[in-house]
């Protein structure tokens, strides 16, 4: 079923719906340090038409409002442990781009089917929240998610095209239509991104007995000597899931506190460093080599579905040192193809 909707219509439904349910969209938010006229275009709860910025990628996907940046986990004292309980106990509806709800499908693997028994934290908040299709048919520039498969998504709630007046609106799960129903009946479909200005060759490893001679591959060195360490990339990236656990204590001789989860990196320096201070991986070209190889090859090697990776670009528009993962994914193809006419050669010659 399809809807017309005028931007008063919209802010009418907005306004319905405050109470029951928090809507969140991007929107641009002036920070610190981003530069004059530069706002920072990213996820919260929007209240009026004006605010949904819909011609421009976001810079954080909307991960953030179902695993947040920072969560407070569990509070304790001297006898007792208390489970932080939601701040919020409203359903939530987010319009996302196609690459970002197949980003949430990732992130739903990890958290909910990953060893049997989901994590409480995100569950709480995934359960309440449906995702309303924001239309993507026109590639931004750092975009390569035909390459990765993530062009197109279907495990959607509603869909919806903007024009400056108003909006169209696809209502898939019927429980939206009550919502959506008080505009003019139209006929809409969603269309998707059918090429990238950016085409990727994803690696195609056959087998993990090639893993040996990618680890030792000279290709990674060059990232020791341009890569910071800076960890922006994994922070705007919509599946990356690692975080650090802290306990924090009110002050030094309280003997209550707090356990809160933090986003963490696999791209700091810090982040594999153990009791000790030896480092499971020891430069940037180790650490750009265990990303890569997680989101084009553990992820789906584990998963047997798609690779982590779902092509948002949004990590070669934050790096400062302008390292491309697109380039990055694209130049261990080649490497892996020289692995595997090599080890034709060898095969001819034992034969």
């Amino acid at each position: 079923m399809g809807y017309y909707l005028t931007k008063e219509q919209v802010n009418d439904i907005l306004e319905q719906l405050r109470g029951t349910t928090k809507v969140c969209a991007p929107k641009a938010i002036t920070r610190r340090g981003r530069g004059k006229g530069k706002p920072e275009i990213r996820y919260g709860e929007i209240r009026d038409f004006s605010e949904i910025v819909f011609d421009q990628k976001a810079d954080y996907g909307p991960k953030e409002i179902i695993y947040p940046v920072m969560q407070t986990l569990l509070k304790f004292a001297v006898t007792e442990v208390i489970v932080s309980e939601l701040e919020d106990e409203r359903d939530i509806l987010i319009l996302a781009r196609p690459c970002d709800i197949n980003a949430i499908r990732r992130l739903d693997q990890i958290f909910l089917k990953n060893g049997g028994n989901p994590e409480y934290y995100y569950a709480r908040l995934r359960e309440k929240a449906k995702f309303i299709l924001l239309e993507c048919t026109q590639s931004f520039e750092t975009c390569f998610c035909v390459s990765m498969g993530s062009n197109i998504a279907t495990d959607y709630a509603a869909a919806v095209r903007f024009d400056p007046e108003g909006m169209l609106v696809e209502v898939k799960d019927e429980s939206l239509l009550p919502v959506f129903s008080c505009g003019e009946e139209r006929d809409f479909e969603p269309e998707f991104v059918k090429e990238n200005l950016r085409t990727v060759q994803v690696p195609d490893i056959p087998d993990r007995s090639y893993l040996s001679d990618i680890i030792g591959l000279e290709y990674w060195a060059q990232f020791t000597d341009r890569c910071i360490l800076c960890g922006g990339c994994n922070t705007v990236c919509p599946t990356c899931t690692c975080f650090d656990t802290n306990d924090i204590i009110y002050n030094e001789s309280s003997l209550e506190g707090e356990r809160r989860r933090t986003w963490s990196s696999c791209m700091l320096s810090t982040y594999t460093v153990m009791a000790g201070g030896h480092g499971v991986r020891e430069d940037a070209g180790a650490n750009t080599r265990f990303k890569t190889l997680h989101k084009i090859y553990d992820y789906k090697e584990r998963f047997g579905e798609e690779n982590m990776c779902v092509g948002c670009g949004r990590c070669d528009m934050r790096c400062p040192k302008e390292i491309k993962f697109s380039e990055t994914i694209g130049g261990l193809a080649q490497e892996v193809e020289l692995l595997k006419q090599k080890r034709a050669e060898e095969a001819k010659e034992d034969a």
